[in-house]
């Protein structure tokens, strides 16, 4: 066994190679176990060899995949993609058509998967939906009602339905 590996907390013979760290109450517990052991105690180990030919050639493909991205370029203003990159602002709106494909997946991690940014304004300025308004007029009709017939106690409900909906 290598100096620096350590061996499994539980059986004490394998090499350690699944490392938890456990939070309770509030106090940090590492534990250090062999595959076997963990499995045993139902951590999940997921096997993952990759050979180092497989790790460099997909590190080269995704690397000429970046150099063909900052290559491209907007037909209308000349603006790179690495342009766009360095500066985080777009030359035109032709660059949106132009780095489309690049801009895509930007634009789903940004907006946690949707690709068109539909906005966001304060509760405060936004306009009263339809059947909002609609229901706030109904009632206010029907309060309006209850008190002319002397009906105060519809009118405290009517009241507080009012209030239950924003209105003061």
């Amino acid at each position: 066994m290598n100096q620096g590996q350590a061996h499994c907390q539980r059986c004490k013979k394998a090499v350690a190679t699944v490392h938890l760290t456990e939070i309770e109450r509030g106090e940090k517990r590492e534990r250090h176990l062999c595959d076997r052991c963990a499995a045993e105690e139902g951590v999940k180990v997921q096997q993952q060899h990759v050979s180092l030919n497989e790790l460099l050639t997909s590190f080269v493909i995704q690397q000429s995949g970046v150099q063909q991205l900052a290559q491209m370029t907007c037909a209308q203003c000349g603006t790179t993609f690495a342009d766009f990159r360095n500066a985080g602002l777009l030359g035109c709106p032709a660059c949106y058509d132009g780095f489309e494909k690049a801009l895509i997946p930007l634009m789903e991690r940004a907006h946690g998967g949707a690709t068109r940014h539909i906005g966001k304004s304060p509760r405060a300025n936004r306009a009263p939906r339809p059947d909002r308004t609609q229901e706030l007029e109904r009632l206010r009709r029907e309060l309006d009602a209850a008190i002319k017939n002397e009906n105060f106690e519809q009118a405290a409900q009517l009241r507080d339905a009012l209030k239950s909906l924003g209105e003061k």
